[in-house]
């Protein structure tokens, strides 16, 4: 399959991306508040429930995976890789090595992980990855993004994206401007605004194949400590409004992150949009609008497991259900 049938795969219809990359130290939190030890095997077994939960496929059509994860295997020594294949779903891997303080810059951060990239991805196409996933943070604050934070995020997004084209694999591009704040919705338009335009300019300057590419973007959306919340038909209206001004149309989809929502805001929010009306000639937009949630996703099904393996098969349908509804929602339907 070429970079473009990889990406199209990606947004099937009725289907989306489970994020399950969390980072060891992410991991080790999510297993705390379930009073389970974060180790190997634990993060293992609870990988290995989730990924072999019986249907998923239908609901899910790639997996973001992390680095230890994506060197896993299933107690019978089946590679995570190599399970999802074999359902259909695509492995995907995170490649970025977390944001770190701008130097001169405070209370902003840039994303690090270019260098020995390539190498790295020569590795994960080894491993069985199809796709990757790179996450820039954008913080909204007093005087803050500044043009440079954005610009040398954007750079380095573009960067791990031709790199990831190069190897064969479809990058996601995540600029998550942060719900972090007491800031007006409008504010988070203007900034989400200003960083796909930045985000956009960089990819074109490094001839990044658009059409090969996926972006997973946040939704436009209240500061979560704001007095006024937008509601979830003013949070749809502008999350289109704004993608129909800086999306360009030969993008195969974009894919929400969940971003601090709970399941449930993730899924009325997602429903909403996909219930907006668009005046293209098809009455549709021309990219699919998808999801690619973590704990929206899991978080449901992570309390349900609770460590025991005597849970496993009600984890797992607490998990299917939940990834039915967020599909119903990708499709407008819920």
């Amino acid at each position: 399959m070429n970079l473009n049938q990889i990406a199209l795969q990606m947004v099937a219809p009725k289907k989306g991306i489970l994020a399950a990359d969390e980072s060891t130290g992410t991991m080790t939190k999510r297993l705390d508040s379930i009073g389970v030890e974060s180790t190997e095997e634990n993060r293992r077994s609870y990988r290995q429930w989730l990924l072999e939960s019986p249907g998923m496929e239908d609901y899910i059509s790639g997996v973001i995976l992390y680095d230890e994860t994506l060197r896993q295997k299933t107690d019978d020594g089946k590679s995570f890789a190599e399970l999802l294949s074999e359902k259909g779903v695509l492995p995907g891997i995170k490649v970025d090595l977390g944001a770190k303080p701008l130097v001169g810059f405070p209370g902003e951060t840039v994303t690090e992980g270019l260098d020995g990239l390539r190498e790295r991805l020569a590795e994960y196409v080894s491993l069985g990855a199809k796709f990757t996933k790179w996450r820039a943070v954008i913080t909204i604050g007093k005087d803050i993004p500044t043009d440079y934070c954005l610009e040398a995020n954007a750079h380095a997004l573009a960067r791990y994206a031709a790199l990831s084209q190069e190897a064969g694999l479809v990058p996601i591009v995540e600029p998550e401007v942060l719900m972090d704040g007491d800031h007006t919705q409008k504010r988070c338009e203007e900034v989400t605004a200003k960083t796909l335009t930045a985000v956009f300019d960089q990819l074109k300057k490094h001839r990044v194949e658009i059409t090969g590419m996926i972006l997973k973007p946040n939704m436009i959306l209240s500061g979560k400590d704001a007095k006024d919340q937008a509601g979830v038909s003013e949070v749809a209206a502008a999350t289109v409004a704004c993608f129909k001004k800086h999306l360009p149309a030969n993008l195969p989809g974009a894919i929400f992150l969940s971003g601090g929502l709970s399941p449930d805001q993730a899924c009325e929010r997602l429903n909403a949009i996909n219930k907006q009306p668009f005046d293209s000639a098809q009455g549709k937009p021309p990219w699919q609008l998808s999801y690619s949630f973590g704990r929206a996703l899991q978080e449901e099904a992570l309390k349900a497991w609770a460590g025991k393996n005597e849970n496993g098969k009600i984890m797992q349908q607490v998990f299917i259900d939940r990834a039915k509804k967020v599909s119903l929602a990708r499709q407008g339907k819920l």
